[in-house]
């Protein structure tokens, strides 16, 4: 393994095709691990069917793919999911929380999100002020809508 990669332990809770990188991008895809039916307004989560060890330092950031809305119809209801590291144990199964904004159905196999590792954030200080001293930018939204 070169220097510059990172190993991620992967288990499989039901049989779904395996994960992997793919040529194109940072992102891997994930499937779902169950048949699905959702009514427009429903939430659901829906299993992936797999755990994984994720390196130490990082964490995954899992979203929709960029075809699962039109697909489907859904999107995802906390709008991404964070995995750190200590979700790392058999039954730490990852799951996408699918909310349905028609009905729909999503079959087990099916490619419903994608996931990549960032490295988690550095330990911060927070250190309390009264004021910070530079000038305000002018409110939130303060860049225009052009």
């Amino acid at each position: 393994m070169p220097d510059n990669e990172l190993k991620i332990l992967v288990r499989y809770h039901a049989d779904i095709p395996k994960i992997g990188k793919i040529d194109v991008g940072d992102w891997i895809d994930l499937y779902a691990a169950e048949n699905a039916h959702l009514e427009k307004g429903e939430w659901k989560l829906i299993s992936l069917g797999i755990s994984m060890k994720l390196p130490a330092g990082y964490e995954a950031h899992v979203v929709p793919r960029s075809s699962t809305f039109r697909r489907w119809g859904v999107v995802q209801a906390n709008s991404i999911g964070i995995i750190d590291e200590s979700y790392c144990g058999d039954g730490d199964v990852w799951y996408f929380q699918a909310l349905a904004l028609r009905e729909t159905d999503i079959l087990k196999g099916d490619r419903i999100c994608q996931f990549r590792i960032f490295q988690k954030m550095p330990p911060v200080i927070l250190e309390e002020r009264e004021t910070l001293s530079d000038p305000d930018r002018g409110g939130f939204g303060s860049t225009g809508d052009r």
